[in-house]
């Protein structure tokens, strides 16, 4: 199957299907990481970052763990 007729076809597909195929391209591309070029480097990185997104769009703040704030948490000794 050709590039473009892939490419085509994931719009018939479900969401999650769709993430299934992207996480196992990214598998695929992670194992032969050492002989990526410049360019499929950065196509990389973009993907990573717009995988992203979805934690940046309720409110731009990434403030998750500030609900931590003022939290008391325990001091483990250096003794066992």
């Amino acid at each position: 199957m050709k590039t473009q007729a892939i490419l085509q076809s994931l719009s018939n597909l479900s969401i999650n299907e769709r993430l299934q195929i992207a996480e196992f391209a990214l598998q695929l591309v992670n194992q032969q990481r050492e002989v990526l070029t410049k360019e499929q480097k950065k196509r990389q990185l973009a993907l990573a970052a717009i995988t992203a997104i979805e934690d940046y769009a309720n409110d731009g703040d990434l403030i998750v763990f500030s609900d931590l704030d003022g939290e008391d948490f325990y001091d483990y000794s250096d003794e066992d």
